[in-house]
């Protein structure tokens, strides 16, 4: 018997063993080298020769010069993703809520057309819209100035720089949302809204104490896992504005930067591999966390019976 069960075991770990390597190579090797790199001052200056400094690398990103560009990134990072997920969810939730009801006949045809945005590729879209958002030969500018109106500065002004970005995130993120609510809206049982009419209850009253809590409580953690996307959403920042406009006395990280686009600059423009390290270690610290988070709403850690 024990001879089978060896075997049996043998024979896992045989078909276990090609996946094991493979994150083994491509998942833990590269993060315990970012772990590594973020103790070194291996950088431009140091190519050849780099030593081990200890945790002055963390102290300079949030004590020391650095920490004049990290905590502005990161404080525009937060806010990037808290109105993307936040303002894509409650975009999602209304056109949900309109398009679930009963009487409206061409909810199908209208579905169809709002989950357009999320069915083209995401690099397509978003270059569309940098054509769009171009402050001289842009869809956008031209269309205002057609109707007697100054075009807005989409490139150069901070305001409208972050504002174009949001708008153009809310624009691709909100099919997801609409999806994600009319699942939850349809999972709510009818017998729930026909008692509180018999009560007296009004349409405001049903969607303030039935429809959003039940679809909040549904959607928590597809929220939380949104959030996370968005706070390393690289592509949309960089393909748009390029982090741009500048941040002044800051040369790695611009206005619109967040926190990945601000790691890849540092990376590709300075060289400075032991501080980009150190962020990419400080980001997995918060997008781990939340996924914690995200794992625990979602019960993957409740044992089943």
């Amino acid at each position: 018997m024990m001879v089978k069960k060896r075997k049996t075991n043998k024979i896992a770990y045989a078909f276990l063993m090609p996946a094991l390597i493979s994150i083994l190579i491509f998942t833990l090797l590269p993060i315990f080298y970012t772990i590594f790199i973020s103790f070194t001052n291996y950088n431009m200056y140091h190519l050849d020769e780099f030593h081990l400094v200890g945790f002055s690398n963390y102290a300079d990103v949030l004590k020391g010069s650095i920490s004049k560009v990290f905590f502005p990134v990161i404080g525009w990072t937060v806010c990037f993703a808290a109105l993307s997920t936040f303002g894509s969810y409650f975009i999602g939730m209304g056109l949900g809520i309109l398009l679930n009801n009963p009487n409206m006949k061409e909810a199908k045809f209208y579905k169809s057309i709002l989950i357009i945005p999320w069915a083209l590729p995401a690099t397509i879209a978003i270059l569309a819209w940098q054509g769009l958002l171009n402050e001289q030969y842009g869809g956008i500018n031209n269309l205002l100035r057609a109707v007697g109106i100054a075009g807005i500065p989409w490139m150069t002004d901070v305001f409208w720089a972050r504002a174009g970005i949001i708008i153009v995130n809310l624009w691709l993120g909100f099919p997801y949302m609409l999806n994600v609510c009319l699942g939850g809206l349809q999972a709510i049982d009818p017998t729930f809204y026909e008692a509180a009419r018999i009560d007296g209850a009004t349409k405001w009253d049903c969607f303030k104490k039935i429809t959003f809590p039940m679809l909040t409580r549904l959607s928590i953690p597809l929220i939380v896992s949104t959030f996370a996307s968005n706070f390393n959403n690289f592509g949309n920042i960089y393909m748009i504005t390029q982090g741009g406009p500048a941040r002044a006395g800051s040369q790695f990280a611009g206005s619109t930067d967040i926190l990945a686009s601000t790691i890849y600059k540092m990376t590709t423009w300075s060289n400075r591999y032991d501080l980009s390290a150190t962020l990419s270690v400080i980001a997995f610290i918060i997008v781990g966390t939340l996924t914690l988070i995200n794992l625990h709403l979602s019960g993957a850690f409740k044992e089943v019976d």
